[in-house]
Parts: structure tokens; sequence; C-alpha cells
């Protein structure tokens, strides 16, 4: 990818005991969305051919009773190795989401996240203010995602029991 089409804004990254396409399959499972990125609340529907661009997850922000429904839009798309999301929430705004991810052997990966602001009321604060909330909620981010793929990867290989 070339340098000019990374979004640059800080980046939390995280190693992952699973393949690249062990992490691609939960992000291309948009039903899952709700499971790992923290804030969502609940998926209402997700287009057909999800993660392709142009594509939308419809999903719902928030804690129930006071929660927001939007939608999440595939602006690129470069399976398994990178994803450029916008996320809408409004009135908040938009964001834009770029998720990477790096093969470092045929069983582990390293995945990053960069998060800021595109759109709306969310861009009035400053940069460093916006990253003090958006850093530490996408570290939990990519661990709830490392965690997901890594329990479905050991279960694809006959490691784990499969819950009742």
């Amino acid at each position: 990818m070339t340098d000019e089409r990374r979004l640059h804004r800080p980046r939390v990254s995280r190693s992952v005991a699973a393949p690249a396409e062990a992490v691609w399959d939960v992000v291309r499972d948009g039903w899952q969305y709700a499971t790992w990125v923290v804030g969502a609340s609940r998926v209402r529907d997700v287009d057909q051919g999800w993660p392709q661009p142009g594509t939308r997850l419809h999903h719902s922000v928030g804690l129930w009773p006071a929660t927001l429904s939007d939608t999440t839009v595939v602006e690129e798309a470069d399976p398994p190795r990178r994803i450029l999301l916008t996320a809408r929430g409004w009135p908040a705004g938009e964001a834009r989401v770029e998720i990477e991810v790096v093969a470092d052997g045929p069983e582990t990966c390293t995945v990053s996240i960069a998060e800021d602001a595109s759109n709306g009321p969310g861009r009035l604060v400053p940069m460093p203010l916006r990253q003090a909330v958006i850093l530490p909620r996408n570290r939990e981010t990519l661990l709830r995602l490392a965690l997901v793929a890594e329990g479905r990867y050991r279960l694809s290989r006959g490691e784990g029991t499969q819950p009742a």
C-alpha cells in the first residue's frame, strides 16, 4: 500500500496468535461487528457482499435505551490486509477507521487500527482530546478482535471445545 493512502492518525497495534486470514474472517463477518467494536451495541443488518467497497453495515451505538442507529460503509478493502471504513454515529458525526493486518509468520499477525473524526461536531474537539478517548477504546477493540480471531482459529484446528 502506498503511504499516501494510509490514515495518518495515532495508531494502536496488537499481536494476534492467529493468521491474518483468521482476523479477516472476523472482520468479514459483519454480524459479529458489535462483538468486537467498542461502542457498537447491535448489528441491525449487513449488506450483501460485505466488506466489499460501498457495502454498509447497519448498527446501533450507545447503551440502551439511548442508542443511535446509523451505518458504517466500506471505502476500501484489500483482504486480508486492510480495510478503510467510514463509521457514522450522528449526531456526533463520522469517523474514518483503518484496520491493517500484517502477517508475522504462518500463524501470527499484527493488527493495527487508526481512527479519527472526519465529519460533523466531533471534528470541533481538538485532536489530542479526541485521541485521548479514541486510543483506549481502540486498544480494547483490538483486544476483542484478537480474542475472537484466536478463539475461532483454535476451534478450527480442533484445539478447543465449542460451548454447549
